[in-house]
């Protein structure tokens, strides 16, 4: 199975749920925080009656500048996601690698990614964490750590791509 092939599976999952899906392929690049940007103002966009799934795959790039803590492109995907969405009601979000290790890990338990729910930074904000400097210093697997959301199925031994979801419900 490659990565189209995971995603046309999800797709078919889901619908078959009730859920509209807005698959975007499995060949997106580009830098993770733009990537989830883009995707953050493109789920908002989807609120409406019907459940939504985007789906897309693709391998992200981090630009690790001055700053660099333990993560990975899925996980600053996350990170940067969570910040973008800060808090809309009824979106969740999943991004992993599917081999299961996503960049690094401080205590050698890697993380696949992370999930996102509308809760993510209000539990950073009471539990007094900054997700600008977790973000700036490219330290999306400590502050998923802190905060909560860490995937951690460990190696799986393939790898089709990333794949990352993001769940619209309706507002009623």
């Amino acid at each position: 199975m490659h990565g189209a092939a995971a995603l046309a599976a999800a797709a078919t999952d889901a619908e078959q749920a009730g859920c509209t899906v807005i698959n975007l392929g499995a060949a997106i690049t580009g830098e993770a925080r733009a990537v989830a940007h883009q995707h953050a103002q493109m789920a908002r966009a989807c609120l409406a009656d019907a459940p939504t799934l985007i789906l897309s795959g693709g391998e992200l790039t981090v630009r690790l500048g001055g700053q660099a803590g333990h993560g990975g492109p899925n996980l600053e995907y996350a990170l940067a996601l969570a910040i973008a969405l800060n808090g809309v009601a009824n979106i969740w979000a999943l991004a992993a690698d599917t081999d299961g290790i996503d960049g690094t890990a401080p205590d050698g338990q890697p993380a696949a990614g992370a999930i996102v729910t509308p809760e993510t930074v209000a539990r950073a904000r009471r539990l007094g964490i900054d997700t600008k400097r977790f973000i700036n210093h490219h330290d999306s697997y400590d502050f998923f750590d802190r905060v909560g959301g860490l995937i951690r199925p460990g190696p799986t031994g393939t790898n089709v791509n990333d794949f990352r979801a993001i769940l619209i419900l309706p507002t009623r």
